[in-house]
C-alpha cells in the first residue's frame, strides 16, 4: 500500500500559504496503520539495536511510541508540554516552524547509560528532536535512533540532526498551496 496517499494534505493550516501534512487520516485506516508500524519495527529489528526507552513527544508521536516500545519491550518515556508531569522534571526550549515551546520530562525517566530511540509522527525544522535529544543527553541517555513517519525536507530538519541516525518513511519537499 502506498502510504503516502493516505497522509491528507489540509491547504492554508495553520496559517495561508502552508500546507498541513495529516498523519491522522492514515491512523484512521487499520491496514495503513499497521503497515507503517511494521515497516518501523522491521526497520529496527534489521538494525540489531536494542533499546532500553522509547523517547516520544506529545501528542501524535505517542501513538507510534509506545507501540515500539512494547515491539522492542522497552520503557515508554512521554515528553510532555509544561506542567502536565506530577514528579520533579527537567525541560528544554525548542524552535518551531511558528515559534518557541517547551518540552518536560521526569527527572527519573531516563537512566545513565540507557539506549534512547526517540519516536515521533513528523519531523519539520528538527526543533522536537533537538529537545529530545538534549533532555536525553541531560539525563545520561544514549540516542541510538530517530524515527518519524513524515519528513517535510524543505524544512531541512535533517540538518539539526547530523551525528544521529535518523529513519524517516515519508518524504515531502514542498509546502506550498497549489491552486
Amino acid at each position: 500500500m502506498d502510504l503516502d496517499k493516505k497522509i491528507r494534505r489540509v491547504p492554508n493550516f495553520p496559517k495561508d500559504g502552508i500546507l498541513f501534512y495529516d498523519v491522522t487520516s492514515l491512523l484512521q485506516d487499520a491496514k495503513a496503520f499497521r503497515q507503517a508500524v511494521d515497516e518501523m519495527v522491521e526497520h529496527y529489528l534489521k538494525s540489531g539495536k536494542h533499546f532500553d526507552k522509547i523517547v516520544s513527544m506529545e501528542s501524535r508521536g505517542f501513538i507510534f511510541g509506545s507501540i515500539l516500545a512494547y515491539e522492542f519491550h522497552a520503557g515508554f518515556v512521554p515528553l510532555r508540554k509544561p506542567g502536565k508531569l506530577p514528579a520533579e522534571t527537567i525541560s528544554q526550549e525548542f524552535e518551531k516552524e511558528y515559534g518557541t515551546d517547551r518540552f518536560e520530562v521526569h527527572r527519573d525517566a531516563i537512566e545513565k547509560g540507557d539506549k534512547c530511540l526517540i519516536v515521533d509522527d513528523l519531523l519539520a525544522t528538527g526543533g522536537t528532536s533537538q529537545a529530545a535529544v538534549g533532555l536525553i543527553e541531560k539525563l545520561g541517555g544514549e540516542v541510538d535512533g530517530i524515527c518519524c513517519l513524515v519528513e517535510l525536507d524543505f524544512l531541512k530538519g535533517r540538518e539539526k540532526l547530523k551525528g544521529y541516525d535518523l529513519f524517516t518513511m515519508l518524504h515531502y519537499d514542498s509546502d506550498e498551496v497549489k491552486e
